[in-house]
């Protein structure tokens, strides 16, 4: 199982890189806040590797902290939880929002994020309340920080992350431009977070 990746950054995408190592490109599922946190394309990347493995598929996805492969195995244990549910529930809300959240049992925050219904948001607040030892702080709301001046490029980045968690492209766009307006100087994270609240 492969576990751990260092290679050229080919191509990043807000859910998905493409890594060459050894002439070889793998490509991988990532969520919002390892995107946010990547170099340039062409630059050397490291990403801890979740290898998902079923008859048909075999799947990488591949995680900036430990933190957040931690979060991403307690997500997928939960029943009824998959690799591809638990990216999006981890590209959905910043890491330290998500562990108060379950931690809190505050369902109606997790149910905000696009694919996550009442049930499954329970789901997960009763089966990972409790499991959540070691992962994180006794996390406050994370603030976001002003980086610096988006470009073009960013909004087009914060759409297609939208899209990939299921919005519809109308509103996503309609609320990409408003995040724009509120935050003008925003870099992708908070510009994407924004933009999730308004698209709501």
């Amino acid at each position: 199982m492969i576990a751990f990746l260092r290679g050229k950054l080919l191509e990043k995408h807000p859910n998905q890189v493409i890594v060459e190592t050894g002439g070889v490109g793998y490509d991988v599922q990532i969520p919002i806040s390892t995107f946010s946190a990547l170099p340039d394309s062409g630059r050397e990347v490291a990403l801890r590797i979740y290898t998902h493995v079923r008859e048909d598929v075999l799947a990488l996805f591949g995680f900036f902290t430990g933190e957040e492969k931690s979060i991403f195995e307690k997500l997928i244990s939960v029943s009824g939880i998959g690799p591809s549910l638990a990216i999006k529930v981890l590209s959905g809300m910043a890491t330290a929002d998500l562990i108060a959240a379950i931690r809190g049992g505050l369902v109606e925050q997790l149910v905000r994020i696009p694919g996550v219904g009442k049930k499954t948001a329970e789901r997960i607040v009763l089966e990972l309340k409790d499991k959540l030892e070691g992962i994180g702080v006794a996390a406050a709301p994370g603030v976001p920080v002003k980086a610096e001046p988006a470009l073009g490029a960013i909004e087009q980045d914060v759409l297609s992350a939208l899209l990939n968690l299921g919005c519809n492209r109308a509103a996503a766009e309609a609320a990409v431009r408003k995040a724009k307006a509120a935050e003008p100087e925003a870099s992708f994270e908070p510009l994407f977070r924004k933009a999730l609240e308004l698209v709501r």
